[in-house]
């Protein structure tokens, strides 16, 4: 049986354009055939993202993933939606395009480390306010530590955190404050000098203390004798994350951030957001039960005075393909009612099972479920030099990193 036609809008792109189909395939779906369009349709290099993005937080895609459905199926104004929204890559790349960002995320800390970046202070605004804080005021730390920190590097961060959380619980929480609570959120522990902690688990893995003491021992290091200044790291990584931004980007950020929402809870129940208000939703789901929010998240909910169990309680996390594909469904239908008719969903999703199991060919007959349109299976394939494992899904050991984008309509 022959493929369906291949959407024009997904072959017919510039000549200056990277992203091009190499190879279909086809997929049955519901008796009919879906095209697989495997190509290269971003650039493989690191360093394509803009500085704004790098916050380290447990996701898949990079900027260029989003970016590229952006470019193509939305234009300035639109409003762009990710449901399942994590550090916020989509909406931020959204308002960087004139977009208007819309997210959810279960997780608090979405929005903590999302907003700050969509209003983004001057680099003088955030040393000055590093300079009014009380760096020196006793403040007790109810857990100990200090097999992550120097015992002055933990009296920062005590000093530090009291700020944040006295200015919220008073209403007076400025840009200049949640800059530094995301930036300071991201420093907290780490794998380089640049983290407030001694050598540990890169920051999207998150170690307990007794974990932590074995490390310390595996690898001869004593906290005690690694001080770490929160000032100075919290303006040396302010002026990394700040060191792309142009005027231009200043202009669409202050366009676009006043009607940006996040939204925290359910993706299958998003009542805030109404009937056919999305043009676009880029997004990708976190994959099973590979996500123990409080094991994860312990210090990071500390530092913001979250309550990590409390969270953890009320998120569900699926343990079979079965119970996955039946919250995947939720969403869908959920996603059907808030995107436009002839809005486009990019649903990127990955292998398990050793790629055994092609995420693609779950989601996709869900979503013609959910009562929407399977256009096309978009496979970008790029060499990869290292491993990558991102929501417990492991892509492929041949030598290529593979993102797997569901392309729905809402007709």
């Amino acid at each position: 049986m022959s493929a369906d036609p291949i959407p024009e809008s997904l072959i017919a792109l510039p000549e200056s354009d990277r992203g091009r189909v190499e190879r279909v395939e086809t997929v049955a779906i519901d008796g009919r055939e879906v095209p697989r369009l495997v190509g290269e349709y971003w650039a493989a290099t690191q360093r394509q993202s803009h500085s704004l993005h790098e916050v380290s937080y447990r996701a898949c895609f990079k900027a260029e993933l989003p970016r590229f459905f952006i470019e193509r199926w939305s234009q300035p104004g639109d409003v762009v939606y990710d449901p399942f929204m994590g550090r916020g890559t989509t909406l931020l790349e959204a308002a960087l395009h004139g977009r208007v960002p819309l997210g959810n995320d279960v997780n608090p800390l979405a929005g903590i480390l999302l907003r700050p970046r969509l209003d983004p202070p001057g680099l003088r605004e955030v040393q000055a306010r590093l300079a009014e804080i009380e760096w020196d005021r006793a403040v007790e730390v109810e857990l100990d530590l200090s097999m992550f920190y120097h015992p002055e590097t933990l009296a920062e961060i005590a000093a530090l955190r009291a700020h944040l959380l006295g200015r919220e619980r008073e209403g007076r929480l400025d840009a200049a404050d949640r800059w530094i609570r995301m930036v300071a959120t991201n420093r907290l522990t780490g794998h380089s000098p640049g983290f407030f902690s001694v050598y540990t688990m890169p920051p999207n893995q998150a170690v307990t203390a007794e974990a932590q003491v074995k490390i310390n021992e595996r690898r001869g290091q004593r906290p005690a004798d690694a001080y770490k200044d929160v000032r100075a790291l919290i303006l040396r990584k302010s002026r990394a994350l700040l060191r792309d931004l142009t005027p231009a980007d200043r202009a669409w950020l202050a366009e676009v951030a006043p009607r940006a929402r996040v939204l925290c809870g359910d993706a299958r129940e998003t009542r805030e957001i109404a009937d056919g208000s999305v043009a676009l939703v880029v997004t990708s789901p976190p994959f099973l039960n590979v996500v123990q929010y409080a094991k994860d998240n312990w210090l990071r909910c500390w530092f913001n005075g979250i309550d990590a169990q409390a969270v953890a309680a009320g998120i569900t996390s699926p343990r079979s393909l079965e119970e996955w594909s039946g919250a995947m469904l939720g969403a869908l239908r959920e996603l059907r009612r808030v995107v436009r008719p002839g809005g486009w969903i990019a649903f990127e999703v990955g292998d398990v099972d050793g790629g055994r199991l092609l995420l693609d060919e779950v989601i996709a007959p869900l979503g013609e479920e959910a009562g929407l349109v399977c256009e096309a299976i978009l496979v970008n394939e790029q060499e990869f030099t290292k491993t990558a494992n991102c929501w417990g899904v492991r892509n492929n050991r041949k030598g290529t990193n593979t993102n797997r984008i569901v392309l729905l309509t809402r007709q």
